[in-house]
């Protein structure tokens, strides 16, 4: 069974999930704060539908791994729409934070409603989830449940740290490429490593096996954001559905940039004096291109998925889960949006 045939099973499930916790706001009195959580998560407003949802990588890698260590996916759905959840609540705030219009190629929550009510939205996505992860006693032990929970909000203080990080560089002028790392493993690689690492402490796996699959997540999640930098400035704006002036126009220290910057040529004597306006970027793309940073993040994604795969085989999966994980590993390091 291919990673299509699988994903064709969980993602309906998982669908079906998010929107039973999605249901509580779904009252008289609460009827427009619904319908603004069910616009972010694509399911409502012009453009609805899958392209809107987004990928849902999270609970897809959580599912395949509980079914890549042996064991039924199903009752681990709960665990797998709070990691969507949270993921999701990010976004909404993230959106805010960055200023940004666009998401999934539609309006983002804050620029349709304002930015008052896409906080709450946000703070909406995170007790959702936080219910959904206590669901996750109905299928297993008191015990694990509740290392799952610790699991899940741990990560959601990891993700916090790494946003805090994230914006605070944008006014830092002394950052090296070292201090990329710790941003970014919480940005984003927290919560892939933990939605990988929930999905086989389901599983039971042993101590051993959980320490495989969690590196197995870290690399992957370092690697997946090291290609949306990269994508962030060289991508195609109508496949990703974001814009590449944002993230140099807002002093994003994305990889390429403190590649750029370490360099201390054009790009970097450019980015000293102030703030990036629109119609510069062609040219400072450009000029990072020329300073070697577009081969230098595509290396670095490369070298990260290498050890992200290592570890993945050293978490030795099974059957078509396992061979449906290696597919979605090399899928999504080789993507283009």
């Amino acid at each position: 069974m291919s990673l299509q045939d699988l994903s064709s099973s969980m993602a309906p499930a998982v669908e079906l999930e998010l929107k039973h916790a999605v249901q509580l706001l779904d009252s008289v009195s609460t009827k427009e704060f619904h319908e603004m959580l069910t616009f972010h998560m694509g399911w409502s407003g012009e453009g609805a539908g899958p392209d809107a949802q987004g990928k849902r990588i999270r609970p897809l890698l959580l599912l395949l791994t509980t079914c890549a260590c042996g064991s039924d996916w199903k009752p681990a759905l709960p665990a797998a729409a709070a990691v969507e959840l949270i993921h999701n609540f990010s976004l909404v705030h993230d959106d805010i934070q960055d200023s940004s219009d666009l998401r999934r190629g539609r309006p983002t929550v804050w620029k349709k409603w304002g930015v008052p009510q896409a906080i709450n939205v946000g703070d909406a996505l995170f007790i959702t989830a936080q219910l959904e992860a206590m669901d996750i006693n109905q299928s297993y032990s008191s015990d694990i449940s509740l290392q799952a929970c610790k699991l899940i909000n741990e990560a959601c203080l990891q993700l916090s740290r790494g946003q805090y990080l994230d914006i605070s560089y944008e006014k830092r002028a002394n950052l090296s490429l070292e201090d990329y790392w710790p941003m970014i493993s919480g940005k984003t690689a927290a919560l892939l490593s933990t939605s990988i690492q929930v999905g086989a402490l389901l599983a039971g796996v042993d101590d051993a096996r959980l320490e495989a699959w969690r590196c197995y997540g870290h690399y992957l999640g370092l690697a997946f954001q090291i290609q949306d930098d990269y994508l962030g400035i060289w991508g195609d704006s109508a496949l990703t559905g974001k814009s590449t002036v944002s993230d140099l126009v807002a002093g994003k220290k994305s990889l390429p940039v403190l590649y750029g910057l370490a360099k201390n040529g054009k790009f970097a004597r450019r980015w000293s004096t102030g703030s990036v306006q629109p119609d510069e970027v062609p040219e400072l793309t450009g000029q990072l291109t020329e300073a070697g940073a577009q081969l230098y993040t595509q290396q670095i994604a490369d070298q990260m998925t290498e050890l992200s795969l290592q570890n993945l085989r050293l978490a030795d999966p099974q059957g078509e889960g396992g061979d449906a994980l290696f597919e979605l590993t090399r899928m999504l390091l080789n993507r283009q949006a």
